[in-house]
């Protein structure tokens, strides 16, 4: 009631002219977190739960089945596609999460690893090509935790190209492929090799570009 009183006491006194509208200043009102279980996260968690679900599939009938590979295949191009989708919803959308920022990069990294590893067992794809990407996924994941606290190193252009060409160049060599098509896909394995070892060496440039300007910055501010 007193409240009220006040406002309508105010009221009574208030000149007849209405404040200038740079006066009146909206409350500004903190925004909840994004629950934990929104779309963005339920696609990230899809995609963790199809690792197991992939692996098993491309192993399955002794690993060279051509209707298994198929299946194996269709379940891996699902992953690919949550992984085109859920980042850019929860930016756009505002969904971002702590949740979100581990779950994603590891979803990522384990879906590609494990149809790397899996095709390098079967014999279809060479170790050293397996080595070469997992090295470089796993050695900018800890580079970025290295600079962190320096700032952030953001996704390039030609990383989502690599990313890309990853994608499609093991999704052909999931599938029983024989002739030109066996061809092209190793071609474009070689082409996504190329970028995997280009982009990594522009990630390394940027984070020591970025270390060295945070350790400049704090012996200035000390």
């Amino acid at each position: 009631m007193g409240e009220v009183a006040a406002e309508a006491l105010a009221e009574h006194h208030a000149p007849a002219t209405a404040p200038p509208a740079e006066a009146v200043r909206p409350v500004e009102r903190a925004e909840p977190p994004p629950d934990i279980w929104n779309v963005a996260n339920l696609l990230t968690m899809v995609r963790l739960l199809l690792v197991p679900v992939f692996t098993a599939l491309l192993f399955a009938a002794g690993g060279h089945d051509p209707k298994w590979r198929s299946v194996a295949w269709a379940s891996f191009a699902i992953a690919m596609i949550t992984d085109l989708f859920d980042g850019e919803l929860a930016r756009r959308k505002g969904l971002v999460t702590d949740f979100g920022k581990i779950a994603d990069p590891i979803a990522d990294k384990a879906i590609m690893g494990a149809a790397l590893i899996g095709l390098s067992a079967l014999g279809d794809l060479p170790w050293w090509v397996t080595a070469v990407i997992l090295a470089r996924e796993l050695g900018i994941t800890l580079m970025r935790f290295w600079v962190i606290r320096h700032g952030v190193i953001p996704a390039s252009r030609g990383g989502k190209v690599k990313t890309l060409t990853q994608g499609i160049a093991v999704g052909m060599y999931v599938l029983e492929l024989t002739g030109w098509l066996a061809t092209a896909r190793a071609v474009l394995m070689g082409a996504a090799v190329l970028l995997t070892v280009g982009t990594g060496a522009d990630y390394v440039r940027q984070a020591v570009r970025l270390r060295r300007a945070g350790l400049a910055r704090a012996r200035t501010g000390a």
